[in-house]
């Protein structure tokens, strides 16, 4: 098994990546009875020597949806290949940490709508007061 390298400064050494295989469900003939091709990948985020305190409690707070006790799982049955099917979860995994360790976006500051735009939303809006206004009933000739 190989270390799973997210960038030049993180490394997830294969002792803490635990691997699951069963049998994949969907097409396939024989191939799906016989061979467990399915992966399920399992990395405990907690308990990760390959993580600072930092940079475990963002993955923690950025992946707090997907956590299964602690446990970033991926499960991957796309291919007929086991091989290429844990090729898939490693990079899964690997792109799960990677987003999640980024730090947080800058806040956005609140401006003021620009004159120019202002007249623009007025704009639209009159333009949407005349269709409105066309599609009224107009009085017939017999009135």
């Amino acid at each position: 098994m190989q270390d799973l390298v997210i960038s030049a400064r993180l490394t997830i050494p294969a002792s803490e990546l635990q691997w699951l295989f069963c049998r994949s469900s969907g097409a396939g003939g024989q191939n799906v009875n016989k061979v467990e091709s399915a992966v399920r990948l399992t990395w405990s985020v907690i308990e990760s020597d390959a993580l600072g305190p930092f940079r475990q409690q963002r993955l923690l707070e950025s992946h707090r949806a997907r956590l299964v006790n602690g446990c970033l799982v991926v499960s991957v049955s796309e291919e007929r290949s086991q091989y290429l099917n844990r090729q898939i979860a490693l990079r899964r995994l690997a792109a799960l940490i990677r987003e999640g360790i980024q730090p947080p976006p800058p806040s956005r500051k609140a401006t003021r709508p620009t004159r120019s735009s202002q007249r623009r939303r007025v704009e639209s809006k009159k333009q949407r007061g005349a269709i409105k206004k066309q599609r009224r009933s107009r009085p017939g000739l017999d009135d």
